[in-house]
């Protein structure tokens, strides 16, 4: 008898999800209206502790506005991880300036403070961490530093819905916050993303920006975007917005499990007081990173991720001549197993068994 695949992610979609879908498209009323208007208060309330929502039409949108929104244009430049999907280094470059490439702590894949430390210059307009597979990055020392060297300090929350650092959440940190709600992060609106800010002037720029510039209909007082969250999908979020917590929980208990249980190779480190939301479940692979994941996939149905095996700074689109160690270290190791909150305990027992049946034999 085949085993069934176990894919490395898994969005969950159920009844309530369409039902909400179904209420929007009896309404008549599509786009951006009330749906989304309840949908930031609800984020904000589950999310944020509070601080300021608003809904964009993609993560990389909620990035680039949110820089645009804070101040950032030619001549600037804001430093970022080179260990991240594309669209963190993007959105810099999309508002005219130019993203300073850091390394990262192999520990827990974040952004190094102290690397950070030597690339800031006199043009710096601001440092931008990653919390990256839903680690929170050491925004405690990030913020000292921006307030030291009188810089703006941004988060890509793109994967840390409900991440914390001794009990404040990711996201309330920064000038602004982006989190994704792309179909695989921990939640989804099936497409879209949310910017947090407690700055009333950003919280205005984001809402004119992503609106053609006007808060009021043919008042442009800017020149803006459509970046605007339909309500169809807003009405998706909201369902997922009452189920994260649970979810993230299970998450949790998946990678416990996981770590407990797994042998033979570098599993994932939390540090000191914060909360890993676990978005992805990253393992390392000194040899052969891409053969291990084959041969998960062939011999034991297992899926995985190498996110991500090309740093930004050696894409086509940038070629910068840095020298990241750790980063070229964590592109060429990393691998990431199934972690999601639909795993039975028979699919957590067979990653275990697949993982140290192929460590065990060196593949």
């Amino acid at each position: 008898m085949s085993k069934t695949f176990i894919p490395a992610a898994k969005p969950i979609i159920g009844e309530g999800e369409r039902a909400a879908v179904d209420a929007v498209l009896a309404s008549g009323r599509l786009a951006q209206g009330a749906e989304v208007a309840e949908f930031e208060k609800e984020f904000s309330d589950v999310l944020l502790d509070g601080r300021a929502a608003v809904a964009v039409n993609s993560g990389t949108s909620g990035l680039h506005l949110g820089l645009l929104a804070a101040g950032v244009g030619a001549g600037d430049e804001v430093i970022v991880p080179s260990f991240t999907f594309a669209a963190t280094a993007n959105s810099v470059a999309l508002t005219g300036a130019t993203p300073v490439f850091a390394d990262i702590e192999l520990d827990h894949y974040c952004m190094d403070v102290d690397h950070v430390q030597t690339l800031i210059t006199e043009r710096t307009k601001g440092i931008m961490p990653v919390h990256l597979y839903g680690h929170p990055a050491n925004m405690e020392a990030f913020r000292n530093l921006a307030n030291s060297r009188g810089i703006n300090l941004f988060e890509d929350a793109a994967q840390a819905h409900g991440a914390s650092i001794h009990g404040r959440n990711v996201g309330t940190f920064g000038d602004f916050g982006m989190f994704s709600l792309y179909p695989t992060k921990n939640m989804t609106s099936g497409e879209g993303g949310m910017v947090s800010t407690g700055d009333p002037a950003v919280e205005r720029n984001l809402r004119l920006l992503r609106n053609q510039g006007m808060e009021r209909q043919y008042e442009n007082e800017i020149v803006g975007f459509n970046a605007r969250m339909t309500d169809l999908h807003a009405a998706i979020g909201r369902v997922q917005l009452t189920k994260i917590k649970n979810w993230t929980k299970q998450r949790q208990a998946n990678a416990a499990y996981l770590s407990a249980n797994i042998e033979g190779v570098k599993t994932p480190e939390v540090a000191s007081g914060a909360e890993h939301v676990y978005h992805q479940y990253t393992i390392r692979i000194p040899e052969d990173r891409d053969g291990f994941a084959a041969a998960l996939k062939s011999e034991h149905e297992v899926g995985s991720g190498a996110y991500y095996p090309i740093p930004n700074h050696r894409l086509p689109s940038f070629q910068r001549p840095e020298d990241l160690p750790h980063t070229e270290q964590a592109a060429r190791e990393v691998l990431s197993l199934p972690v999601h909150p639909s795993l039975s305990s028979a699919d957590l027992e067979r990653i275990v068994t697949a993982v140290n049946t192929l460590s065990e034999a060196g593949a």
